[in-house]
């Protein structure tokens, strides 16, 4: 569902997520308390996930090429983009390197929101005893199961989703992060091929007025988001 008041794709919740919360709660494993990439990875994830929001909700302009971006207007409502926004340059700058810049600051954050919120929460535990460690583990809403819900009917039922859904299936398989999942959603030959599609912008019957966030997102994730994941798997 679209939020008229700014163009962004918003879950149909009351509590509405941004890309980095809906992704970092999705990565989330309540079961053991981990979080899926966590390091450079997740720092990607998060940052694409980040840039990705400010575009669809006009507060970033893409260059011709969509390979670069820069800040406009006013800064977002929402405090945890905001935060982001504040650290894009008005001039034209590599969207790679504001993936990496945001992404670098954008966990602690990110996961403060989920908490307050109580999606997530936190306690204490001692290893061997008597090591003080932080535990996290799954909160009082239903948030993150309707997410999975909707990915699951659209890769595997073949459910036409709505454009945040499709956004969401786009940076995961996007980021690889979707194998990590395998507890969720099973792992397969059919959600490989599937997640592929979406992050070719086949998103199924989609609504004309999704064509052009259809294209912003794919083509960030296209030109920007693998080619920085290449750098960590060649050691560049």
């Amino acid at each position: 569902m679209h939020d008229s008041s700014n163009g962004a794709p918003q879950p149909d919740n009351t509590e509405e997520l941004t890309l980095p919360e809906a992704i970092m709660l999705l990565l989330f494993d309540p079961r053991t308390g981990a979080i899926a990439g966590e390091g450079q990875k997740l720092m990607i994830v998060l940052g694409a996930a980040t840039v990705t929001d400010l575009a669809l909700r006009h507060h970033i302009e893409l260059d011709d090429k969509h390979r670069k971006a820069r800040a406009i207007g006013n800064a977002p409502d929402h405090p945890l983009l905001a935060e982001s926004w504040n650290r894009v340059p008005g001039r034209f700058t590599s969207i790679r390197t504001l993936i990496f810049d945001i992404g670098a600051r954008a966990r602690e954050s990110t996961l403060n929101r989920l908490m307050t919120a109580g999606h997530i929460h936190k306690g204490s535990r001692r290893i061997l005893g008597f090591i003080p460690a932080t535990k996290y583990s799954g909160g009082d809403t239903t948030v993150r199961d309707t997410l999975l819900d909707r990915i699951r009917a659209a890769l595997l039922d073949d459910v036409v989703p709505q454009a945040y859904t499709a956004t969401l299936i786009t940076l995961l398989s996007s980021s690889r992060s979707l194998p990590a999942m395998n507890s969720d959603i099973a792992w397969s030959g059919t959600v490989h091929t599937r997640a592929k599609e979406f992050e070719r912008g086949h998103w199924g019957a989609q609504p004309d007025s999704d064509a052009v966030d259809r294209t912003l997102v794919t083509d960030i994730v296209g030109i920007a988001f693998p080619k920085v994941l290449g750098r960590i798997t060649r050691g560049d």
